[in-house]
This record gives C-alpha cells, sequence and structure tokens, in this order.
C-alpha cells in the first residue's frame, strides 16, 4: 500500500477506539501521513478535551507516519477546493486534509460522511 493521508476526524476516530477505527488497519496506520493543519486540530481537540498538552502530541502523533508541513502549493489548492466545498460546510482543516491527498495523488480517509459526495480526482475513504 502507498501513502495515504488521514483527515483529523479518521485520527481521532482511532485514538477514540470508535466505530469506523477497525478500517484504520495496521497496513494503513503504516503508510499514514497528515497536515500539521490536521494535527493541529487533533492537539487542540485533545487538550480541549483535559488531556495533558505533551500527552496529547505524543498521541496525535502515534496515528501517523510522518506530519507533512503546510505549503504555499497546498494553500492555493485549499483556497481552490472553496466553492466544491462550501455546499458541504467543509473547514479549512478538511480541504487542507483534501489538498495534500491531491497534491500526493494519495487517498484520504475521514469519518465525515458527507465528504463521499465530493467529485475530487482522489479516493475517498469514509471510515463510518
Amino acid at each position: 500500500m502507498n501513502t495515504v493521508v488521514l483527515d483529523s476526524s479518521a485520527i481521532l476516530v482511532a485514538l477514540n477506539n470508535e466505530p469506523g477505527s477497525e478500517k484504520l488497519t495496521p497496513a494503513v496506520i503504516d503508510v499514514a501521513i497528515s497536515s500539521t493543519v490536521n494535527l493541529a486540530e487533533v492537539q487542540a481537540k485533545l487538550v480541549g478535551h483535559g488531556m495533558d498538552p505533551a500527552e496529547a502530541w505524543e498521541a496525535t502523533l502515534s496515528s501517523v507516519q510522518s506530519a507533512v508541513d503546510f505549503t504555499a502549493a497546498h494553500a492555493e489548492i485549499t483556497g481552490n477546493l472553496v466553492s466544491q466545498t462550501r455546499s458541504l460546510g467543509l473547514s479549512l482543516g478538511d480541504r487542507a486534509c483534501l489538498a495534500l491527498g491531491i497534491s500526493l495523488g494519495a487517498p484520504v480517509y475521514t469519518a465525515d460522511k458527507c465528504w463521499k459526495h465530493l467529485k475530487l480526482p482522489i479516493r475517498i475513504h469514509v471510515i463510518r
């Protein structure tokens, strides 16, 4: 399996062992990357729920093999996705995740069901 991109929602599902986490198999996690924007979202959620920041960061990074810096190229793709995603209510973080997937030609894993309606040049796996 080649590289896959995890959305913050997928990382949180994995960390909380929620329904859908079984789809994030070791084979998926072994090749998983995430945008630093999405990792910031996960960190904020964990710290916001009272987790120690250092422990939260360790947990956040445990779900991916690599944190990919958000670049100017990702910013351009993210901005360009707004017209396609506005009606679905996708956030900046959601679009940053998709931008990383598009830039690499890599499939994206998410727990956000509305993503299945997107018509993009990458495969989207909705895990629940």
